[in-house]
């Protein structure tokens, strides 16, 4: 596609002669890199069955403009609408997983967080910046919210009563547009739960096996930046017979550097019985089928430490953690890795740490204040925004889909 080609486009009156299902509300679905386009899918099976309803893509400009998350929309089978075209498109509704891009449109924006809640810990500062007074609350300051005297968006998805009380400190002015919804992601662990075996299986996984996933998030701070031999480490630490090794990193490394890099940088630990899985979708079935879980600071350790597997902890966020939250209570609770001690222990260890501290009610307990409901709330707030009545039909929450690992 060039610069400046525009497309056939199913929302706004332009192409509405080509149109077979008329008068339908569109919703615009801003996808700005692959980690928000994950987490914004989630929320589109809310608008199944509904013939009331378009949908459309966009890459908002001013993005990551990686060639993965390109790549990502293509594969959803939607219509993908240039940005310029985008931004100037009679939409009804806005769903955006960043802040990127919506300032650009008059219609009602639904701005949901794509990790594991807003306010998680204190946001990275360039080195001798100054320290402002609403920094600890990462997103949820005026400077995010906030934009020529207007709040952003019309719906704050928040996954905690804690944010809540985080941001009416941080930017009141955004506390009516506040919607405590609970973590869609983890409603759909925790429906996925009772079918552990099947994802197990679908990793290679006997009935004897422990399933080890190792998990990174992106940065020189991470336990991938710090460790590139993470995951050779492992499985030399690991007798191949009882032990399946599972390797979830985050979407960024992958946009960054490339498929080609990942697989060509892991070929060795892939020919020696890695289960890696893609960017895309897959960590959370590796979560449902873990018994334990090495990994650092991002959110999948702490959806890790939800779904009940054990937590050992590798890497350091090189920031303070904001008391009470997810990675700052396992970060109190959950051993250390000690790369150069037999692993075995340390997972032994880390089991003894879970069920003393009783690790997977407390942090289901703080990244959900509304467990099981937010596919409840979010399809009310969705109709809401869009003006019509909901569908008689019942809210889906799916199990989500059993993992496709990368081949070596």
């Amino acid at each position: 596609m060039t610069a400046g080609t525009w497309l056939r486009s199913p929302i706004g009156r332009t192409d509405a002669h080509w149109a077979t299902r008329c008068g339908t509300k569109s919703v615009l679905v801003l996808v700005p890199h692959v980690v928000a386009g994950a987490r914004l899918l989630d929320l589109l099976p809310l608008l199944e069955a509904d013939h009331r309803v378009q949908v459309a893509f966009t890459d908002p400009e001013g993005g990551d403009n990686w060639q993965a998350t390109h790549e990502f929309l293509r594969a959803q089978g939607g219509p993908v609408l240039p940005w310029a075209q985008a931004r100037r498109s009679d939409v009804d509704l806005v769903l955006a997983g960043s802040t990127r891009g919506i300032d650009d449109f008059t219609a009602p924006v639904v701005l949901v967080p794509h990790g594991g809640g807003l306010g998680q810990y204190r946001p990275w500062r360039p080195p001798f910046a100054v320290a402002r007074r609403h920094d600890p609350q990462l997103g949820l300051g005026p400077d995010q919210l906030v934009r020529e005297g207007r709040v952003r968006a019309d719906a704050l998805v928040l996954v905690h009563d804690r944010e809540r009380e985080l941001l009416a400190e941080a930017c009141p002015r955004a506390l009516p547009t506040a919607v405590v919804a609970g973590d869609v992601a983890l409603d759909r662990i925790t429906a996925s739960l009772p079918h552990r075996d099947r994802y197990r299986h679908a990793l290679g996984a006997t009935e004897d096996d422990q399933v080890v996933v190792v998990t990174s998030t992106w940065s020189p701070r991470s336990a991938f930046g710090r460790h590139p031999d993470l995951f050779d480490r492992v499985l030399a630490a690991l007798p191949r017979d009882g032990y399946r090794v599972v390797g979830v990193l985050h979407p960024a490394i992958w946009a960054h550097h490339g498929t080609w890099q990942i697989r060509s940088w892991l070929a060795a630990a892939l020919r020696s019985g890695l289960v890696l899985l893609p960017p895309e979708e897959g960590w959370r079935a590796a979560l449902v089928a873990a018994d334990h879980v090495l990994g650092d600071y991002g959110s999948v350790t702490g959806y890790g430490a939800a779904a009940g597997a054990s937590i050992l902890l590798a890497g350091d966020p090189g920031q303070p953690l904001l008391c009470g939250t997810p990675a700052e209570v396992l970060a109190r609770h959950a051993p250390r890795w000690q790369p150069g001690r037999p692993l075995r222990p340390q997972l032994r260890a880390a089991r003894e740490a879970r069920d003393a501290a009783g690790l997977p009610d407390v942090v289901r307990g703080l990244l959900t204040s509304r467990p099981d409901e937010a596919g409840t709330i979010l399809r009310r707030t969705l109709y809401r925004l869009l003006g019509i009545p909901e569908p008689a039909h019942a809210v889906p929450v799916a199990p989500v889909p059993l993992p496709k690992p990368v081949t070596a």
